[in-house]
């Protein structure tokens, strides 16, 4: 057998063990959010750098301001190998409603079903079925020669309440924490027997807007018609962001805006995707996007704006005939490419300025903004990793995007300037954040024999 070879046969033969690790990890309930669970999520840090040690990694457990970071490494014996940092994050969401599990949240089993075995525990999918598929892949080169690269890994115990401590620890630790790639578990699979490499994050811009007129309310039968209504300036402005063919109307909207390459457009368009069903099972009918555009450009590759949520005047029960002094409304913008963020905002805000009528002024609340991510399609890392993956799946690995954002990975990329390779293997209907969170064991299983094949590929 060849090298790689050995390592697989040696994940194989290591299934029910690996199976009883994970068990172990799942049941100590690391829920982050809730100040009760602090010393659990303490616990589950403790026990991963444990297990890390025992792989052979140089593993501590780093205090923050809340719960800790646990870092590791390892050097591979040959010279001359990528050095990859691998991300992962061990804290989970709250279990609740109890009620609705079919069984103890915190006690992991095994169940039969038509897809064939699954794990089922809070965290089993999110993220610490995830992550340990790595870990088993790092087992078994330990178990069958060495790690085929260096390699730095990265655990915390935040993510799930938005990683506070997670900027000023990279600030800190910029150098220790240095790579050539990153590589990321966090993600899915485009089904069950099909993988997928997330290419595309979108970035985001959220504003608020508050358009003030008059000093007071005003009673509309004495005020109604000379006073003006600032609910209808706000409606007029929303009414204006979009053009008749859905496309975002602020003026260098598109600046970097770039199309999809013409192999991985095909791609898309051959893939198991139905537009009617997606939108029929919430109740739709026709997208509301981009008319030029399939629907998974629409939420993989092409940007967006929408209103969030709108307050002004009289909301409670019956009627109360007032004109507001003002209103509101919360916008966000989905970015691709290369859009630069602050030019969005400079957009926006000039729009907004433009259509104010006299009398009324724009009051502007920025709750945050981030740029759009994108692996590059030609990079070297991305054409092994693809091999690697067909080689396991025996099928071309989508190159998917994400229409949500990942700000761990932004962060990485603006702080520590790697690019991620974003390879997981949950899948849609792994009900993360929800009761009877599950993931398949051929997702357990296959995703060890992946990153091994992953990791192979990459140290060539």
């Amino acid at each position: 057998m060849t090298g790689i070879d050995t390592v697989l046969a040696r994940i194989d033969q290591n299934l029910d063990g690996a199976v009883a690790r994970l068990f172990s990890l799942l049941e100590i309930p690391s829920v982050s959010t809730d100040p009760a669970f602090a010393p659990d999520c303490a616990r589950a840090g403790q026990w991963l750098v444990d297990e890390l040690m025992a792989l052979g990694f140089e593993a501590t457990l780093r205090p923050t301001a809340g719960h800790p970071m646990v870092v590791a490494k390892a050097k591979a014996k040959r010279r001359d190998v990528p050095h990859v940092l691998f991300y992962g994050h061990y804290d989970v969401q709250p279990a609740d409603p109890l009620e609705l599990w079919e069984s103890a949240p915190f006690k992991p089993h095994l169940a039969e079903a038509a897809t064939g075995t699954r794990i089922v525990a809070r965290g089993a999918a999110d993220d610490k079925g995830q992550l340990m598929t790595f870990l088993e892949a790092c087992r078994a080169f330990r178990e069958t020669g060495d790690l085929p690269c260096d390699i730095t890994i990265l655990f915390e115990g935040e993510e799930e309440t938005g990683s506070p401590s997670l900027p000023a620890f990279l600030a800190a630790n910029k150098a220790e924490l240095q790579a050539d790639l990153m590589l990321v578990c966090d993600t899915n699979m485009w089904n069950q027997t099909t993988p997928a490499i997330t290419t595309m994050l979108r970035g985001l811009v959220l504003e608020e807007v508050v358009i003030h007129a008059a000093s007071r309310d005003l009673h509309s039968g004495m005020f109604g018609g000379p006073a003006m209504n600032p609910i209808r300036v706000l409606s007029r402005i929303i009414a204006d962001l979009h053009d008749t063919k859905n496309r975002v109307a602020l003026p260098g909207f598109y600046n970097g805006v770039e199309d999809l390459p013409p192999d991985v457009a095909a791609q898309w368009e051959a893939l198991d995707f139905d537009p009617q069903k997606f939108l029929a099972d919430v109740g739709l009918s026709q997208s509301a996007g981009e008319q030029d555009r399939s629907l998974l450009e629409q939420i993989w590759s092409r940007p967006t704006c929408d209103v969030n949520g709108i307050v002004g005047g009289y909301t409670g029960k019956g009627s109360k005939t007032v004109l507001p002094a003002q209103a509101s409304a919360k916008f966000s913008f989905r970015l691709v490419g290369k859009q630069d963020p602050d030019k969005i905002v400079a957009s926006f805000r000039d729009f907004v300025r433009a259509r104010l009528p006299v009398d009324c002024r724009a009051e502007f609340l920025s709750h945050g903004a981030s740029p759009a991510l994108q692996l590059p399609f030609a990079s070297e890392a991305l054409a092994r990793a693809r091999r690697a993956l067909h080689q396991e799946w025996d099928k071309e690995p989508v190159l998917s995007g994400s229409g949500g954002s990942i700000p761990i990975v932004g962060l990485f990329k603006k702080d520590l300037g790697i690019d991620a390779l974003m390879i997981g293997f949950g899948l849609d209907d792994d009900r993360i954040h929800s009761p009877n969170e599950k993931y398949e064991m051929s997702s357990f299983h296959k995703g060890a024999r992946s990153w091994a094949r992953v990791l192979d590929a990459l140290a060539g």
